[in-house]
């Protein structure tokens, strides 16, 4: 794993982390055995790192959540699925590359897997519009829906994005159209259908692909109608109230279970996923798996209507 970049609040356990690598130096170089001071401050570094994340302001989930180094739709495709052959176009426009999707198998079962796909440097994220769905983006995830309901494959998604994208361009070409026959696509799904939130769920742009009968939140993951400081711009006329905004409307994958909104919360590695991606995926991929396995005996009557149920029920 490449070195991890350190959040704010975690100068703390950076400041550890550091004493520890010069004392790793000092062995190299100069053969003093400090392998009892490493091993006291990686023990003092691991319970500050458990204890700071016990307790994570909302506002710190959502740094968390767009952490650079977070995992993203192709990582949890190398760590959790099997055979997977992406599927691109809309038929209409062109191929959108801040969603993507295609057949794939989970622990043998096959599946549509749809998802969004932020990149993990410079050129990549320009290359998926760091995540930010256009029209053809979610035209295409309606073909791969409808694809999987004539196969009769369970729809899994993978949600992290912090809104579609706002554009002209988009907008030309019918973007909040789009949003809504895709929300509509989810809905009348006639397969069983698993909504996961890895990092951001923000806005239409989240929901357009989030409208399952069963919906999954990683520990430290964020879903809202709008961004923090978006909504701190609107009522405070600042985005400094960015984390105020974020502790009021209850972003937390925590406060979203107690309102119903999302069904579980996957647990993630000491540290957030971007610590140990393999392992959260591995934890994502086990949860999705029980889940289907659950929707498994459903009749299609029973799915769509457990489906409409539930967003129905939403704030009752």
């Amino acid at each position: 794993m490449s070195k991890v970049s350190y959040l704010e609040f975690e100068k703390p356990v950076q400041t550890i982390d550091e004493r520890i690598a010069a004392l790793r130096t000092v062995d190299a170089e100069h053969d003093v055995d400090v392998a009892e001071e490493i091993a006291r401050l990686e023990a003092k570094s691991a319970d500050l790192l458990a204890s700071t994340y016990a307790s994570l302001t909302p506002w710190q989930k959502t740094q968390v959540a767009r952490h650079p180094q977070r995992p993203h739709f192709r990582d949890y495709v190398a760590h959790a699925f099997e055979e997977f052959v992406p599927l691109g176009g809309d038929r209409l426009y062109g191929d959108d590359q801040a969603i993507m999707g295609g057949f794939a198998r989970l622990d043998g079962r096959r599946i549509m897997l749809i998802g969004h796909e932020k990149g993990n440097d410079t050129q990549s994220r320009i290359k998926h519009n760091f995540g930010m769905g256009k029209p053809e983006g979610y035209r295409k995830a309606i073909r791969l829906m409808e694809l999987a309901g004539r196969f009769g494959l369970p729809v899994v998604t993978l949600v992290d994005t912090s809104g579609a994208f706002p554009g002209i361009e988009a907008e030309e070409r019918g973007q909040a159209e789009a949003i809504a026959r895709s929300t509509e696509a989810c809905l009348a799904l006639r397969v069983p259908m698993v909504a996961a939130i890895v990092g951001e769920g923000g806005s239409g742009g989240a929901v357009a692909l989030a409208s399952a009968e069963r919906v999954l939140m990683l520990e430290h993951a964020v879903y809202s109608v709008i961004s923090p400081e978006g909504c701190a711009s609107i009522l405070w006329r600042t985005a400094e109230k960015a984390p105020d905004a974020a502790e009021a409307m209850k972003v937390t994958a925590q406060h979203l279970k107690r309102l119903k909104v999302i069904d579980r919360i996957v647990k993630e590695p000491a540290g957030g996923a971007h610590r140990g991606p393999a392992a959260a995926a591995s934890a994502l991929g086990k949860a999705i798996g029980e889940e289907l396995d659950g929707l498994s005996g459903l009749s299609i009557d029973a799915l769509i209507a457990r489906r409409e149920d539930r967003f129905l029920q939403l704030g009752g």
